[in-house]
């Protein structure tokens, strides 16, 4: 099936626009002066969808609709959201990232644990096991999940050159110092070097608040 001009024009200017942001995010994350200064990547909750999950909450066949590109190469901000309800609460308009993934991965905050009544344990992205269920409602249905609810553990995306420019492995955990007012000295951060990464570390909105920090603010690594 032929796509319409429109179409293809819309889904090039999206493209265009992921590889800039990419492109940014890399600019920033080298400073000349201090080549352990990192940006920081601020999160709030969110869930991860699989192909069988969306076909459940938004329609057979259901497509993602790009809204916001991120930094990390291929991944998005969606328009679609959900409704995540445990047993003791509801949360509404939880954003979808994209793209689909082979799991669903539901992440929150401490503070949205106790709002649902889920204690989520403190996890990297996609270890799963062992972790709470959940109830995850859309416009067009709903699933129940034995599994997949995390507190993502704070960690550092970057380049495989980056990280042994920095005397770094894929693996290693590592203190971040943050300057200002609430700075401090954030432990445990977990090193996620890769290809096709962009150099910046991702916390929670709670990590957050608690530093003072924003996105796009630097903090220094150190090792542990």
């Amino acid at each position: 099936m032929q796509l319409a001009e429109s179409t293809v024009e819309r889904i090039i200017a999206e493209i265009l626009a992921q590889g800039q942001a990419a492109a940014e995010a890399v600019a920033r994350a080298r400073p000349a002066t201090d080549p352990a200064l990192i940006p920081v990547g601020v999160s709030n909750r969110h869930i991860h969808l699989s192909r069988p999950d969306m076909d459940a909450l938004f329609g057979p066949g259901a497509a993602l609709t790009r809204k916001k590109a991120m930094k990390q190469p291929g991944q998005y901000a969606a328009e679609e959201t959900v409704i995540l309800r445990g047993s003791k609460g509801e949360i509404g308009k939880v954003r979808v990232l994209g793209p689909l993934r082979a799991e669903t991965q539901v992440e929150i905050s401490v503070a949205d644990g106790f709002v649902l009544g889920v204690r989520a344990p403190l996890r990297l992205s996609g270890r799963l096991d062992g972790s709470p269920g959940i109830e995850v409602i859309g416009p067009q249905g709903s699933v129940i999940k034995d599994y997949g609810v995390i507190v993502a553990l704070r960690h550092i995306h970057m380049p495989p050159e980056v990280a042994s420019g920095l005397g770094l492995v894929n693996g290693e955990q590592i203190d971040v110092e943050v300057d200002g007012p609430r700075g401090g000295i954030m432990r445990g951060v977990a090193v996620r070097a890769a290809e096709n990464s962009a150099l910046e570390m991702h916390i929670d909105i709670e990590e957050a608040n608690a530093f003072g920090l924003k996105n796009d603010d630097l903090v220094r690594i150190r090792k542990a």
